[in-house]
Order: C-alpha cells, then sequence, then structure tokens
C-alpha cells in the first residue's frame, strides 16, 4: 500500500457488528503484532465468517461450551487462538456476549517487519509468506499466548488501513465434513489480492 498507515488500534465499537460485516470490515485492516524481536504487521485480505450455534462449520456448533471456545462467548473483539495441524490460527470474536461467532483471519499482505516475518518463516517467498492463516500468525508472532487478549489493544491488535475497491465471497475452505454449512458464501477477499490463500 502506498498511504502512510498510523499504528493505533481501532476503537472497541468497531468490533460491535454483526459477525458477516465484519468479516467484510476487517478487509483491508491492519493486523499488528508487536514482540520483543520488532513489530510485524499487514493488511487484511482474506477473512471467514463463523456464525456459532446454527454453524456446523464453527467450534461452537450448538453451543459447544469447552475450554477452547470459552472465549467466544466473550464480548466481540476478543482474540481467540486455537492450534490446528500443528499451526496457530486467529479469530476475532464477534457478536455479542454469549453468542459465540468469531471471524478467522485467513490471509495478510505483509507490510511492516517482513525481514523478520521471512525469518520466522525459514526463509520463504514474499508471495508464499503470509498467504494463509498458518502462515500469517507464524510470520506475525501470534501464538496461543494471544488468546483471550483484545484486538483494540497492543501487544495484537488491528488498526485502520486501505478501502478494498473490491470484494469476493464464496465458500469457507477445509470444511467438507460440516453439511450444508460448507456451501455458505461467508469468506471474503480483496479481490485480485495476490496474498489471497486460494
Amino acid at each position: 500500500m502506498e498511504q502512510e498507515v498510523e499504528f493505533i488500534p481501532v476503537e472497541k465499537s468497531f468490533f460491535q457488528q454483526p459477525t458477516l460485516r465484519l468479516a467484510e470490515s476487517l478487509l483491508g485492516c491492519l493486523l499488528v503484532k508487536e514482540t520483543e524481536e520488532g513489530v510485524a504487521a499487514g493488511f487484511i485480505v482474506e477473512t471467514e465468517a463463523y456464525k456459532g450455534p446454527m454453524d456446523r462449520a464453527a467450534h461452537s456448533f450448538n453451543n459447544r461450551r469447552t475450554k477452547r471456545t470459552e472465549i467466544m462467548f466473550h464480548e466481540a473483539g476478543h482474540v481467540y487462538t486455537y492450534v490446528m495441524h500443528t499451526h496457530c490460527l486467529v479469530n476475532v470474536v464477534s457478536a455479542e456476549k454469549d453468542v459465540p461467532e468469531a471471524v478467522l483471519i485467513r490471509a495478510v499482505e505483509p507490510y511492516e517487519g517482513i525481514d523478520l516475518m521471512i525469518e520466522r518463516r525459514g526463509g520463504t517467498s514474499l508471495k508464499n509468506l503470509t498467504s494463509g492463516p498458518g502462515k500469517l500468525t507464524k510470520a506475525l508472532g501470534i501464538t496461543m499466548e494471544d488468546y483471550g487478549r483484545r484486538f483494540d489493544e497492543p501487544p495484537l491488535y488491528i488498526g485502520k488501513g486501505f478501502t478494498p475497491k473490491d470484494i469476493s465471497t464464496g465458500p469457507r475452505i477445509g470444511i467438507d465434513n460440516s453439511g450444508e454449512a460448507k456451501d455458505y458464501p461467508w469468506r471474503f477477499w480483496v479481490t485480485g489480492n495476490e496474498f489471497v490463500s486460494r
């Protein structure tokens, strides 16, 4: 992105919008992680919405409340991290308190701390650096220690970025065992962005 971006967290109220709208509103926002190694950040270019109790693809389907999903029942704007296939994935808790919904951040476009990100990812190419939910967390330094934090305050936060010209929607990825939910068009991405996962 060519414009100057300020590293300032969004207001708490930003997260207080319906889950599908939040999933779209997050596109273009800056995802920032501050660590002792330095600051790493990227613009969110792909998200997926998970609408809790009625969504067979959601961890909280049927209001399933476990140690892992507990944070999903908190107010919008909390960090929900979990490990899948050894990769840490990061989500934004959405909806009202006790309505367990979330938005998965699937891909970001690298912006700040790119050398640090490449080092963390073992020297991979720029295009492959953050083009997937497990790739971006490793590159940015997001871990399970971030679980339960808030996205409107450091060290892991979301800031204003750019407004996408075009947004595409389609089915979510990797949820083939979710019945009719596998076809819901709840994946959102910045049309034509090279860092989208697929």
